[in-house]
């Protein structure tokens, strides 16, 4: 049955308004206004261990591309992904965009930026199973994210801490892990591995993991505290071998001035009409 109008109930101006027409039996629905709002007030994860992994990956993805201009990475944004309608929306736990700016954002509309992510991480926990294993999935797929993957960080039920999945012909097909229990990105080019409660990106071409910025800023200071200490040993070798040079010399001069007092007594002797011995 088609019914003759809509009522939508606002709290102010600034709130969507719709109103209906009938049209070839079919609403018409126009749109006045639309915020789209920047949060749901809900928490990044479930759990603090929820919560690090996605700090960990964000921040492993961000160091890894920071050189790139063209790739963004965002973690706990509301993607829209249907102009004029704010409730189409998901706040993937990370997702990677190729072909659009390395600029901060409040929130990603697909139509603005006529790009989609190419690659969306969830971090799965109990609360949220259900929605990333079948609805997520589903909607994922159908807007055309290439590459899926759900990270169980206390590895409560899905059996495995990493699960991958790559679109082809509109579904997603389960990806194989390596001998190492990785998984590789083909949109990304990087390695997933699961270690403890994080999922570390290896860069295949050294064979190391890729430091969170808060990692990288760590490792630096521990770079430089080695680097220091070298410093300071190469000093201390440096002062050790001035030290051994300044012996040496003396020896020398010592040597130096015994060869030239034995010539003297020797000379002395011969005066005297006496033969040294040795001489």
């Amino acid at each position: 049955m088609v019914e003759t109008g809509l009522q939508e109930q606002v709290s102010d101006r600034d709130a969507m308004v719709f109103y209906a027409k009938q049209k070839d039996e079919a609403f018409v629905v126009e749109e006045a206004k639309v915020e789209y709002p920047e949060s749901d007030g809900k928490p990044m994860g479930e759990t603090g261990f929820h919560v690090r992994a996605t700090l960990h990956l964000y921040g492993a993805l961000r160091q890894f591309f920071r050189l790139r201009d063209d790739i963004y990475v965002a973690a706990d944004m509301f993607l829209y992904y249907e102009e004029g309608n704010r409730y189409a929306n998901k706040a993937p736990d990370v997702m990677v965009i190729k072909g659009v700016a390395n600029q901060e954002r409040r929130i990603f509309k697909t139509w603005e930026e006529n790009a989609v992510p190419c690659v969306v991480f969830e971090i799965t926990s109990k609360a949220t199973m259900a929605e990333d294993l079948v609805t997520k999935s589903s909607l994922y797929a159908a807007l055309g994210v290439q590459e899926y993957f759900i990270f169980d960080p206390l590895r409560e039920y899905v059996g495995k801490a990493m699960m991958g999945f790559r679109l082809e012909h509109h579904e997603y097909v389960p990806l194989e892990p390596d001998q190492q229990g990785c998984l590789w990105s083909q949109e990304l080019e990087v390695l997933l591995r699961s270690e403890d409660e994080i999922l570390r990106i290896i860069d295949p071409h050294t064979g190391k993991a890729v430091p969170s910025l808060e990692e990288a800023i760590v490792w630096a200071e521990q770079e430089a505290r080695r680097a220091e200490q070298e410093t300071q040993r190469a000093k201390q070798e440096a002062q050790r071998a001035e030290q051994e040079a300044q012996r040496a010399e003396q020896e020398a001069q010592r040597a130096e001035q015994e060869r030239q007092r034995s010539e003297r007594l020797a000379a002395q002797l011969r005066a005297l009409g006496i033969e040294p011995e040795g001489r």
